[in-house]
């Protein structure tokens, strides 16, 4: 089972790097932790769209992970402060964390 889920995890990441990227814009992977996280994506979701200069969050395409589209053009958004935005995120006593994987 734990390998079936790492495949998957796999196949998800291959196919958030196969998406096209326009110019000016960046792709930013976000990996999601915390108990209970997945019951509270509509909340990551509108947190980390709060955050100016994100121009989209895909929470569909890796379980797990925020693929995060960011307009470069804009504002210059930092990785901490999408962690932040992530790390904010507070479900009936249990939280949600965010690590941006490099």
């Amino acid at each position: 089972m734990n390998t079936f889920i790492k495949f998957g995890c796999l196949i998800g990441f291959a196919c958030a790097m196969a998406t096209p990227v326009f110019a000016g814009e960046q792709k930013v992977t976000v990996m999601l932790g915390g108990k209970f996280c997945e019951a509270h994506l509509g909340d990551v979701e509108g947190a980390l769209g709060k955050i100016s200069g994100v121009k989209a969050v895909d929470l569909k395409s890796m379980k797990g992970h925020a693929v995060v589209t960011i307009d470069e053009g804009k504002v210059k958004v930092k990785a901490d402060q999408l962690a932040a935005a992530v790390n904010g995120v507070k479900g009936d006593g249990w939280h949600c964390t965010g690590q941006v994987m490099r």
